[in-house]
Order: C-alpha cells, then structure tokens, then sequence
C-alpha cells in the first residue's frame, strides 16, 4: 500500500514539474531569451493558480487513480483531456479572474509540454512492467510464495532440494506484519499480501505460489483475481494435512481450480464404515458411464469390491470407464453390460446371472430443460427404469440397494425433479415389504458432470463469449464430483433401510459468481474481456433449489455431513394407482403438468408409515 502512494506522490511531483518547466519553455521560446520582468510576474501568477487547479482536475479525472502498468491508447487520450480542460480553466481564470495577460501562444506550448511529459511519465511506467515480462519469460522462473506459514517453509526446503526445476524464490508475502522484514528458510518476508502487484512490477516476478492451504476461499479468490490482473496463473499448494504429513513434494503443485474458490468445509469419511459393506462384494452400478456412475465405479474400485459390474447405455461411455478401471485395478473382476434399464428382462438376466448384493442406482434422465420437451422419456427412464431395477434387486435380495436422488426432487417444479421424487417414494415403499435395505441420497448439482454449467462455461470463454447465465440472482448448491460420491458410498454403508439422505452442501452460490470466477481462472477479466449475458429462466428451472421441504424436517447422523429428511411414505396402494396413471400417460402421451399434478397429488394421500416408525 505504501509502495502504490509513493508512486502516486512521485506523478504528483513530475506533473507539478511539468507544470512549471512548461510555462518558463513558453515564455522563453515566445520571446526567443528571457523574457522581461513584467512576464516573470505573469509565469508566478500562472504558478499560483495552475498547481491547485491542474491538481484538481487531474485527480478528478483519474490521473492518480489509474493503473497506469497496463496503460493503453485510450487512456493517451484522458491525459490529453485532462491537460486541455486544466489549460483553458487556467487561461479563464487568469484573464477573466486575475487580468493577467497570459498569451495564447504561451498557453499552446505549455499544453504540448504538458502533455508529453504527464503522459510519458504514465506510458514509462507501462513499458518499464512490459520489459520487465519480457526479460523474464525466457530465464529462470523468478517466484513470489504468498504465505510464511509451516506450507510456505516446506515448500521453500522442496524448491532447494531441486534446483533442476529452476525455481528462484524472491521471498514471501505475509499478512501477518510480525514477519515482514524476517527470514523464513532463508528467504525474506518482502511485505504484506496487499503488495502483490508492486513485488511482482518491482522484482520482475513471473511465478507465484500460494502456499496457505488452509486460507478461506474468498482469500485464494482475491489472490487469485489479483495474479490474473498481472497475466499470472498462480499455483496452489494442496491441503495442510498433506503437507505436514510429508505427502508434499513439487509435484504435487496445481493451478487453482474452480473448488479451491467455493466456500465449502472439508469432507471425512469413515473408510472402515465403507470397507465393511463393500469389500469382496458384487457391486452393480447403473449409469456407470456418466460423471457420477463413473465416479462410484472407481470409489468402489479403491475400497476393495470384488466384482465390479458397469451397466450403461452408451456403449463409449461404458468402454472408456472399464478401459481406465482395467488399468488402474488389474486385478478387480469388471464386467462391462451394455444395456437400458426401461429394457426390464435384460434388468432381470443382468440380476439373475450375477446375483449383486450391493446396488447403486445413478442411471437417470436429468437435463432439466429437456426433460420439459420429454416427459414421456422421463417417466419411462426415471420412473419405470428405476422401478425394473429396483423390483429386481429385491427379487434377487441385493443387501443394499442406495438411489442417486436430486434437490429437484423437492417441492418439485420440473418434470425431472416430480420423477425423481417419484423415484425416491418407490425406493422407500419397497423397503417397507423387502428383506433388503433400499435408500436413497439426494443432493446439488456437481462441479462439471455432463450437460451442466461447468463445461458449458469452459466451451463459451474458450470462444471468447460471451457466458451465458439465466437469471443474476440464479443459486445453486454445488459439490465436486469426488466430494458427492464418497458421500453417497458413506450413506449407503449408514443407512438401515427406507432413509432418504441429505447431503450438507455447504452454501449455495450464485451461478453469475461462478461465471466470474471460470473467466479469471482463464486469465482474463469479466465484463471486459469476456461478456456476460443473461438469457432468463429456462422451463422448469428455479431461482434457487431445496434439499429439504418445509414439512420433512430432518434427522442427524453419525456424519457431520449426511442428514436424514422425516418423510411420510406414500401408501403402497396409492403408489400402484400412480404407476398405472403415469402407464395411461405414456401411452397417450403427456403434458409436463401432468407429470407434476400426478407426482404432488401423492403428498395428499394417507401415509403408511412414518421413516421414524419404520427405523424405530
């Protein structure tokens, strides 16, 4: 902060120079020598009143205020304005205000001088930072480490084991001022964090760590916004426990990723409560080609499961993810199915032939625009699909059986969410007759599963935009992919039977912030180098979503994380009357309304029993 207001004293001082210098070259060069005494009393006057006045005009109109590293050709034109709009406030005053007799001629040639020197001095310092860039791009990699902390020292003991990697740590950066001026594994503290820009201008840095991984994220965020300013990626040390468990090495250095800027708390599993359901046994997972299913299928792989069944749809999808789970764990039984769970006697031959005793079920329909132009898939897929798998499992006494779900299952106000909800009730009505534990896990959306916001965010930047969000004050709850599925695998080993879980996860954010966020990850700058635009709410979106309604309430488990929802189970009867209407609909076809009047009405009919009564 100190080094930005000596910057700005310094353009203070060389304007007021220029000021002055200009004025004696105009009387000098208008009289061809020194001009008489009468002229020397007119360049004090000009003195007088031209240093406060240009002061003035200057500051308010940004002279002092810009950041003039990355001055451009527009703002040449600023200065020029500023000069021009200080010069003939200056020429007014004198001759209305004062009479004083300043000359046109004089005034002219101060302008000119005026102007190539304000503005020299602004453009020295953009071409000083551009040499600067240059000279280092192609040396060694001169790096800033933000942060003095026990992180920062082991990183700065890595970087000196390995001189190979021609890393010249300059110093660190510390918020906190006791360290500021001390040495911390023989590398000064240069300043505090809010000086980034200036170390990075003055020293000719061109790589920078940040090393506080334990930092919150809003602090990374403005670190992070801060480096692409300067036209650096940061690189981000992984977390604490990594590091001082000796798991660090430098390898192990990443670019920030989006995850690293949400505001969400660690996640911990209990591995031995997985291991125990498991390990050895015959896992069946649906929609194992998707960004969940494929998830789960290498989760599982790591805990130990003894036959790995992949059901998919998609024949590419399914043959990518058994190639990677071939590689990666040779000696795990894989079988790969090709097949479509609305197809219920190649469900049955899949169940009767491999008898799994654990079952996730993440196969699903879920773009919910288009599901609003499909409602006919949607319940052949969700519904029916899920109901095919779910019958076989308990003909086939799988033991546990866990239901990938949705926050769109609540209150629903999409077709996709009403089948989901549906999906849920048949799943805990199923638990009521079956020797078998049937659950399901509701939760957000997933950083960069297929067809959401992420991916479609990186193709539009990678355009150059402009990104489009539906609505400013759109939220979404969000959870990386991995972080979502070992939570559903913890569920699964937790729950006693007819359970719906709910996911903590973490504060919902806000879509336009994600937005902003993938832009400066990308090195660029939001609403300047890329647009954002706003298409408005497409159909059957919400502004924001719930994971519990109103009426549920909700229960706590052993996990910090995980939550149960107290939902009443529809009577079985009620249910079987909903699974011939929603048959009639897809016979006849359907309107989205339908869907959501049918699934609604479900709430209004006798429950059969409490999740309470039922886990009593």
């Amino acid at each position: 902060m100190f080094a930005k207001f000596r910057l700005k004293i310094a353009l203070v001082f060389v304007d007021m120079f220029a000021l002055s210098f200009s004025g004696l070259v105009g009387l000098c060069l208008r009289f061809n020598g020194w001009p008489e005494a009468p002229y020397i009393r007119t360049w004090g006057y000009y003195l007088l009143v031209g240093v406060p006045l240009y002061f003035v005009v200057y500051y308010y109109l940004g002279l002092y205020r810009h950041l003039w590293y990355y001055a451009t050709a527009s703002d040449l034109l600023t200065i020029t304005g500023a000069v021009s709009i200080a010069s003939i406030s200056l020429y007014g005053i004198m001759h209305i205000g004062l009479r004083v007799d300043l000359l046109w001629s004089v005034l002219v040639i101060a302008w000119f001088i005026n102007v190539l020197v304000v503005g020299g001095a602004r453009f020295a310092l953009r071409l000083r930072a551009d040499f600067i860039k240059r000279s280092t791009m192609n040396g060694s990699k001169r790096t800033l480490i933000l942060g003095a902390g026990d992180a920062g020292r082991i990183l700065m003991e890595e970087i000196a084991k390995h001189p190979e990697l021609d890393y010249k740590p300059i110093g660190f950066l510390d918020d906190d001022v006791q360290k500021v001026g001390l040495q911390v594994a023989g590398l000064p503290v240069l300043a505090k964090q809010d000086m980034l820009e200036e170390t990075v201008l003055s020293h000719g840095v061109s790589n920078i760590i940040i090393a506080m991984p334990s930092a919150p994220s809003a602090k990374v965020k403005d670190l992070v916004q801060c480096c692409a300013m300067l036209g650096i990626k940061p690189k981000l040390v992984p977390g604490l426990y990594r590091v001082l468990n000796g798991g660090f090495n430098l390898n192990s250095l990443r670019e920030v990723q989006l995850e690293d800027l949400l505001s969400r708390p660690e996640i911990k599993t209990d591995c031995a409560g997985i291991v125990s359901y498991v390990q050895s046994k015959t896992v069946l997972i649906t929609g194992a080609g998707g960004s969940i299913g494929s998830e789960l299928a290498r989760q599982v792989a790591h805990f130990g499961a003894g036959k790995l069944l992949l059901l998919g749809h998609g024949e590419n999808s399914i043959y990518q993810i058994h190639k990677e789970l071939r590689q990666n764990f040779p000696r795990l039984a894989l079988v790969p199915l090709i097949a479509d769970i609305q197809d219920r006697p190649r469900i049955d031959e899949i169940f009767a032939n491999h008898k799994p005793q654990v079952v996730f079920h993440a196969a699903a329909y879920k773009h919910v625009p288009l599901m609003e132009h499909n409602p006919v898939a949607a319940i052949k897929n969700n519904i029916f699909g899920t109901r095919h798998v779910v019958e076989a499992a308990n003909k086939y006494r799988a033991e546990c059986f866990v239901l990938i779900s949705t926050d769109k299952a609540v209150n629903p106000y999409s077709v996709m969410g009403a089948t989901k909800r549906f999906a849920e009730m048949l799943v805990q009505s199923t638990n009521l007759i079956s020797a078998s534990r049937f659950v399901a896990v509701r939760f957000g959306n997933v950083l960069g599963s297929r067809g959401s916001v992420v991916p479609l965010f990186k193709e539009q930047i990678a355009r150059g935009g402009p990104v489009t969000v539906t609505h400013p004050d759109m939220t979404r709850y969000l959870m990386t992919i991995p972080e979502a599925v070992s939570l559903v695998i913890q569920a699964g080993s937790m729950g006693k039977g007819g359970e719906v879980f709910v996911l903590d996860m973490g504060a919902p954010v806000k879509i336009v912030d994600l937005a902003r966020d993938m832009i400066i990850l990308s090195g660029l700058k939001p609403d300047q180098d890329i647009r954002i635009e706003y298409t408005g709410i497409r159909p059957g979106e919400k502004l924001f979503e719930e994971l519990l309604t109103a009426e549920e309430g909700i229960g706590t488990t052993q996990h910090q994380r995980i939550f149960i929802a107290r939902q009443r189970v529809p009577d079985t009867h009620a249910l079987s009357r909903a699974l011939e209407s929603f048959g009639s609909l897809v016979e006849s076809g359907c309107q989205g309304k339908e869907v959501l009047d049918l699934v609604l009405g479900l709430a209004e009919t006798p429950a059969q029993v409490t999740l309470s009564n039922a886990n009593g």
